[in-house]
């Protein structure tokens, strides 16, 4: 499995269908999915499909995606971070999930921090966008954190709740 980022304590590589246990453990867990607007998954099945169809395809047509987040004081995946390409919106949106066992150590920081620097480092990235739902007010400080600016508030999907859209520029990231 390819490295692609490497922090003191996380390393973010490709995920691969090795993962699907962790991941269906991740996305299954309603305090993790309680601010995604996403549906719990019912089978592993469900979430091998999801991870061909959607994260393996953006691996394979764009050279990024959601990165499994492996923390190395254990040598344990703990989450996923990384960027997807949304292509109702035409934007690259940072996304990071982790297992509450995680929470509130700065781990979701630190990978945002870091894929948000690949994105306009190595990827060359005109703009990177985060959603979040008010109420995460977690993720919100992890936006605010990796350098981005709220920019709205509208729903994701029409006739939806009001969520908090964050942006930055490439000339904004390289300015500050």
């Amino acid at each position: 499995m390819k490295t692609i980022l490497e922090t003191e304590r996380l390393l973010l590589r490709e995920t691969d269908l090795s993962d699907v246990p962790e991941i269906f453990q991740l996305h299954t867990n309603t305090e993790v999915q309680k601010y995604t607007g996403e549906p719990i998954p019912d089978t592993i099945e469900d979430v091998k499909i999801a991870m061909k169809n959607h994260i393996q395809k953006n691996f394979e047509g764009r050279g990024y995606g959601r990165w499994a987040v492996i923390y190395k004081p254990e040598n344990k995946l703990i989450g996923w971070s990384g960027l997807k390409y949304l292509t109702e919106f035409d934007a690259v949106d940072i996304g990071y999930r982790f297992f509450p066992t995680y929470w509130g150590k700065g781990i979701a920081t630190e990978a945002a921090v870091q894929v948000v620097r690949y994105g306009f480092e190595v990827l060359k990235m005109n703009k990177i966008i985060g959603i979040a739902m008010s109420a995460n007010l977690a993720s919100v400080k992890v936006l605010q954190k990796a350098g981005l600016s709220f920019d709205k508030l509208a729903p994701y999907e029409e006739g939806g709740e009001d969520v908090q859209w964050y942006s930055l520029s490439r000339d904004e990231y390289f300015s500050g």
